[in-house]
């Protein structure tokens, strides 16, 4: 019960705790940046971090156990584990980032186009998603670089030939949403063009979920990454990449486990980084 003054105005209620606590940044958020900043600075300042360069080799110490010199063992030319594990966090970073951003671009654009327009070029559309969820996403990108070639510029131009799609897919169904809202009505009664609807009003209230997606498929894009370097069809040796390390060390797992499976534990950090990132921002926007 709100207590009133002498002339009977009620007086002010605090903000409920609840509100504020919206506004938090949620501990799963939290972990996952914590990752993603360890990742980022270990891209950024490799030589600073790394113990040895990640092609140096040493002969007299080939596939060396885990030691105080060498805490994630050597490889099969000497060349320090942790050290190429450092630096091929740079190569996988780039991979999450180009193999995201170009599709998060192009594919929000044409989502938020065929969402407003609606009519034929949204019927293409769905005939077009119908055609991209019947094959798998993996066959798909594998076919595409096996006719480019190896390579992380063609990883790139046939991951982001693809991944567009679901981009598009799901800002279409968020402008599909917002403009059945009162305040678009009221910008086409005010004589706002479509442009300006679209753009400066309903993307910014539909790009929520896709921020939260593209924190997620950044995981996914590293996960990707790793396993066409393991096939040979993304990075190429002799480059610091964890799919590239972990193709290397297959060979020796009997004898030389940690040449693969600190790289894998790498990738493990990182997608759960991602993913505890995006989670978190997830959980903040439903609280909004």
């Amino acid at each position: 019960m709100s207590e009133a003054s002498g002339d009977g105005a009620a007086l002010p209620q605090p903000i409920p705790q609840a509100r504020e606590g919206g506004r938090r940044l949620p501990p799963m958020a939290i972990a996952g940046a914590a990752i993603v900043l360890l990742m980022i600075a270990c891209a950024a300042f490799p030589d600073a971090i790394a113990p040895y360069g990640p092609n140096r080799f040493d002969y007299r110490n080939v596939l060396k156990p885990p030691s105080w010199a060498h805490p994630f063992g050597t490889d099969n030319f000497g060349r320090d584990v942790l050290s190429r594990t450092i630096w091929a966090t740079r190569v996988d970073l780039q991979i999450a980032l180009f193999c995201t951003l170009f599709p998060a671009i192009f594919g929000t654009f044409f989502g938020c186009v065929v969402g407003y327009v609606g009519g034929i070029l949204d019927a293409v559309f769905r005939r077009l998603v119908d055609i991209a969820v019947t094959i798998p996403f993996l066959v798909l990108v594998i076919a595409i670089v096996a006719v480019l070639g190896p390579g992380l510029v063609n990883m790139y131009i046939a991951v982001s030939a693809v991944n567009w799609i679901v981009y598009a897919r799901l800002i279409r169904g968020e402008i599909l949403a917002q403009k059945r809202r009162d305040y678009a009505a009221a910008g086409k009664v005010m004589g706002y063009s479509a442009a300006r609807i679209l753009f400066r009003h309903l993307l910014p209230n539909a790009l929520s979920p896709v921020m939260v997606y593209w924190m997620t498929d950044m995981a996914l894009a590293i996960l990707l990454g790793s396993s066409l370097g393991y096939l040979g069809l993304g990075a190429q040796p002799p480059t610091s990449e964890w799919g590239v390390l972990i193709g290397d060390g297959k060979n020796f797992m009997t004898t030389a486990w940690w040449m693969s499976i600190f790289p894998g534990v790498a990738i493990v950090l990182a997608g759960t980084g991602f993913s505890l990132l995006g989670d978190g921002l997830a959980a903040m926007v439903r609280r909004r």
